[in-house]
């Protein structure tokens, strides 16, 4: 079996920005802040208020591997694709990567599970070696 790391990674890139699309835009009082708007007024910063900030964090769409910065930056970072950003990730996790062991009583579990397993599947393999 063979598998791209970097398309897994490009998927899964994806799949956030699709979730978000799906969220949606909520439009109720709070978010709409008509008491935010009258008190800023036309033509002055929004970015500084207390709604701005917080709204702004939930509803900024980031991504990872797509660089979204203008074209002249972008060139000057390398011009790097989704897919080269992706890979350069794929090899930093595959090369650095060290995860967590999982806690014992866990592993036990599991391991209990895998031989329950194992055995169903020797008595199936004897029962269907008994029915020929």
């Amino acid at each position: 079996m063979t598998m791209s790391y970097e398309q897994l990674l490009c998927d899964a890139e994806i799949a956030r920005m699709s979730r978000r699309l799906i969220y949606g835009i909520p439009v109720n009082k709070d978010t709409l802040a008509l008491d935010v708007i009258k008190e800023v007024g036309p033509a002055n910063n929004y970015l500084a208020t207390r709604h701005t900030l917080k709204y702004m964090r939930k509803e900024l769409s980031t991504t990872q591997y797509i660089d979204r910065t203008q074209r002249e930056t972008w060139e000057k970072k390398g011009s790097m694709t989704m897919t080269e950003a992706a890979h350069a990730k794929a090899i930093d996790i595959l090369e650095n990567y060290h995860p967590e062991p999982l806690p014992e009583d866990i592993q036990r579990a599991i391991h209990n599970i895998v031989e329950e397993g194992e055995r169903e599947a020797e008595e199936l393999a004897k029962f269907k070696a008994s029915k020929r």
